[in-house]
């Protein structure tokens, strides 16, 4: 019963970016690594069993198997494995808790949104080829239906739109989330973007994104749309779904 307790949580904050305790999630880098989507480094603890780069699923599972159960309860051992993940990820928390970065909550369209500071990515702000949303940050603070999530850029705002990052699976206790066709939204807001560098497009690239304000190259772009804004229009296309589907 002891070893299930840890399992869960840390397989949750594995699979869908669930912050239940510290070390669950410690432990889930261990085992799988970081939260990000662009982190493609794999399990940092089959690397170092390996003493190589394991860049094969089945051989780092292999790997790492015999070793979750001491992970999970020596998960201190391991510090080096999940310190600077578990920094980022921390201080990300952080900036909720001080209200640098902060989610309000739509409840009338099931819709958060969610304003990050750029300083959690560091010094210089959010850089769009080396940093991405902290999912385990969100996913603890946000509980709409939908995250509009956006960070300052470029004297602009980067702008991605996720569904809650266990919507990918389907569990017992959690509730089931419709897709959206936000094909109509991206139209309305590229009308009211002052730039064609980038464009609002529909995204499925990772398991919860529905959607992105992206250039050419996929990247994160900065758009010249406020956040009251966009979060407007989306909040308008959600409520029309929500009176269509009634």
């Amino acid at each position: 019963l002891e070893l299930r307790d840890k399992l869960i949580p840390a397989a949750e904050a594995g699979d869908f970016c669930e912050l239940s305790t510290e070390n669950a999630v410690r432990a889930s880098i261990v085992i799988q690594g970081s939260d990000s989507p662009i982190d493609d480094a794999g399990s940092p603890l089959a690397q170092q069993l390996a003493n190589e780069t394991v860049d094969d699923d089945r051989r780092a599972y292999e790997l790492v198997l015999p070793h979750v159960e001491h992970v999970l309860t020596h998960t201190d051992e391991y510090e080096s494995l999940w310190r600077e993940a578990w920094n980022r990820i921390a201080v990300a928390v952080e900036s909720f808790a001080n209200g640098s970065s902060r989610v309000e909550e739509d409840q009338e369209a099931k819709l958060s949104i969610v304003t990050l500071a750029p300083d959690i990515f560091g010094s210089s702000g959010f850089h769009p080829a080396f940093h991405t949303a902290p999912f385990t940050a969100i996913s603890h603070h946000a509980h709409g239906e939908l995250f509009l999530i956006a960070t300052p850029l470029d004297k602009g705002w980067a702008y991605r739109i996720d569904y809650p990052y266990y919507s990918w699976a389907e569990t017992m206790v959690r509730p089931s989330i419709k897709r959206r066709d936000f094909n109509s939204l991206m139209t309305r807001l590229n009308e009211l973007e002052k730039d064609g560098y980038a464009k609002w497009k529909l995204d499925s690239s990772e398991l919860a994104s529905a959607a992105k304000f992206s250039n050419q190259n996929g990247k994160l772009a900065a758009s010249s749309l406020q956040p009251d804004l966009v979060a407007g229009q989306l909040r308008n296309g959600l409520l029309e779904s929500i009176a269509v589907t009634r």
